[in-house]
């Protein structure tokens, strides 16, 4: 088919952008250098909370699109990978977060008994859960539902796309240090352990004040996702075993079941933090064609994701 627009990336923003075009009668492409349980979103934990994200003033709009069209999907978990699940982040006020908080219904101070043993505060909240590998693939298949396709395809330059569509949609990610020539791209390296789940059913968050040894649990169906790191500047993606004994150490003080869960396996994922915040621009390029971009989501690409496809939309003719 010839093309109105090609996507290059097939992580969560990529496939939600591509959707929203498609979904507006765009014919659109996405281009992905890897199956998408491979790709970074995968990786992902999967809470709907922003995280390491900029500019501050659009993340909560982006946050709360993104917030309604999940809270719309959570009805089919089966099939969408989406559920809303009640949790606590640990340490933190209700006042210390962000504008996105007024859009999360029934946000709360924690009470003393829903905190670990040592902790004093902490905000609890229901929000989205999502479960990545399936919801990547309900994105996939919602895409070709309204004609889009994807292709398994390694993208040199973005020059590539250019030449075969008028308008090029760069949701490359980490990606984009290269292809968008942005030095402001870096990776912040997330590790996890999958365990068998001993029988949580809420997530929990600890913050760690340095950022970069925070601990999480989070029940996905059929494993548990502890975490994690936060390695700024790191690219290794294998998993180091000192690492993930580290990080079920952590959460073990929390939870002190999961010390004797069984490892299931290990994840690392290279978050696309940009320097000055998520870029969603579009600008001309020799041809005439049109480059928009949608990248830097750092630590909250599953939070945003909605809104950001909305507002890289509105940048396509």
């Amino acid at each position: 088919m010839s093309l109105d627009v090609i996507v290059v990336g097939g992580g969560v923003s990529g496939l939600a952008t591509a959707v929203v075009l498609a979904e507006r009668g765009q014919r659109v492409r996405v281009w992905s250098a890897e199956e998408a349980e491979h790709t970074t979103s995968a990786v992902a934990g999967g809470l709907w909370w922003p995280y390491r994200i900029e500019p501050n003033n659009l993340v909560g709009p982006w946050s709360a699109r993104t917030l309604g069209v999940y809270e719309s999907l959570a009805g089919r978990p089966r099939e969408t990978g989406v559920r809303l699940v009640p949790g606590t982040v640990v340490g933190g006020t209700v006042a210390e977060l962000g504008d996105w908080a007024a859009s999360v219904t029934g946000l709360r101070a924690a009470h003393a008994g829903e905190l670990p043993p040592g902790h004093t505060k902490g905000v609890r909240a229901r929000v989205p859960l999502v479960d990545m590998p399936v919801h990547l693939a309900w994105l996939r298949r919602r895409l070709e539902a309204a004609g889009g396709t994807v292709e398994r395809r390694a993208v040199h330059a973005l020059a590539e796309a250019a030449a075969l569509a008028p308008v090029v949609v760069n949701c490359t990610g980490i990606g984009a240090r290269e292809l968008a020539d942005d030095p402001g791209v870096v990776p912040v390296r997330g590790q996890l352990v999958l365990v068998e789940n001993p029988g949580l059913t809420e997530w929990l968050v600890l913050p760690d004040d340095g950022g970069s040894e925070s601990a999480y649990l989070l029940p996905q169906p059929g494993r548990l996702v502890l975490g994690g790191t936060a390695e700024e500047g790191d690219w290794r993606r294998e998993a180091d075993p000192a690492t993930a004994a580290a990080i079920v150490e952590r959460c073990a003080r929390a939870v002190p079941e999961v010390a004797r869960a069984r490892v299931l396996g290990h994840r690392v994922g290279l978050r696309p933090v940009r320097r000055g915040g998520v870029r969603i621009e579009a600008e001309r390029i020799p041809g005439g064609g049109l480059l928009v971009h949608n990248y830097g989501h750092g630590g909250a690409g599953v939070t945003v994701a909605w809104g950001c496809a909305h507002a890289t939309a509105e940048l396509v003719p």
